[in-house]
């Protein structure tokens, strides 16, 4: 993380405490869906739907109960979970000199000693995995946009602590604009009784994925460590398809062991796309003023302005009930 802090940022390092609670009772806003934005959950009523099968099931191969069905084959489903993440390297094109055309009639080349198995590259240099490792690009790009939206939020079924949306791509280019201009914000976390809890935004860029990322961490972790602070949740933009499909892939991670839920990370989701330009000019004249409100916030906040306040910025995140 950029040791690079603006002034208000340092302002809150010395001052701010971890809770800040207001001098009156608050409506703390709820929750919501917003037009973008899908979290993902386990599916809860599986067992129930599918109870009686399991159980003719469990009785025909001699089981008294289902989880003595589910104990018999826990090892044949966890090995099939396993072989499912594995990503198939791709075949490495012949080498020049093994080519039959090159070799000479009288004599035999050599056998080489066998290679090493191919690994398919994940990662670039910024850590940041490409949109190509995650989804077969040829395949799913001509596909209408309602089946590649199901696509990618069936890819994050299966992840309880993982956050995925498909935004249109001038909606997007709303959020990175103001990014570019203000790649650094900090934005609460409301908690029924408790006040609420600082988290410090920061945007990167990566153009070898062609991505963009935001980094969530608590304000009082990075007081404790600065630039060393391990941020809690990570939300990855791909602008892959944004050209041809006018469309952006979201998919976010929030960290095991950090003291967020993901509940908290959907907010502060929700609360960024607010602030940061992405529901401009909903809600006629009034949602107009309150968004150059949060624009005023963020411009104020860059720039060390007295002007900007914790006080304020608890007042716009309310408005998100």
């Amino acid at each position: 993380m950029t040791s690079l802090r603006p002034p208000m940022l340092r302002h809150l390092l010395s001052s701010a405490p971890r809770t800040l609670r207001a001098s009156h009772q608050r409506r703390w806003a709820q929750v919501h869906d917003v037009r973008f934005l899908a979290t993902t959950q386990q599916p809860l009523t599986t067992l129930e739907k599918y109870r009686e099968k399991l159980a003719r099931k469990a009785q025909e191969e001699g089981h008294g109960t289902i989880d003595s069905l589910k104990a018999a084959y826990a090892e044949k489903i966890q090995k099939l979970r396993k072989e499912a993440d594995v990503v198939v390297p791709p075949t490495p094109p012949p080498s020049p000199q093994s080519s039959p055309s090159q070799s000479s009639p009288t004599q035999q080349s050599p056998t080489p000693p066998p290679a090493k198995p191919t690994q398919q590259k994940k990662f670039d240099s910024s850590g940041i995995k490409p949109l190509s490792s995650i989804l077969d690009l040829p395949k799913v790009s001509p596909l209408p946009e309602k089946e590649l939206t199901a696509i990618w939020r069936l890819h994050h079924a299966a992840k309880p602590n993982s956050l995925c949306a498909v935004i249109p791509s001038g909606t997007y280019s709303q959020l990175e604009a103001t990014a570019r201009q203000n790649p650094h914000f900090v934005l609460p976390v409301p908690h029924p009784d408790q006040g609420a809890e600082i988290h410090f935004v920061q945007w990167t860029w990566d153009p070898a994925t062609n991505s963009s990322t935001v980094l969530f961490t608590q304000l009082a972790e990075y007081k404790a460590r600065g630039e060393f602070a391990q941020p809690h949740t990570t939300v990855t933009h791909y602008k892959d398809l944004a050209k041809d499909k006018g469309l952006v892939l979201m998919q976010g991670t929030v960290m095991e062991d950090r003291g967020v839920k993901v509940q908290d990370a959907q907010f502060l989701v929700m609360c960024l796309q607010r602030f940061y330009g992405g529901w401009d000019g909903a809600g006629g004249q009034a949602g107009m003023e309150r968004a150059e409100e949060r624009r005023r916030l963020l411009e104020w906040f860059g720039k060390g302005d007295e002007r900007f306040s914790v006080e304020k910025l608890l007042e716009e995140a309310e408005r998100m009930g």
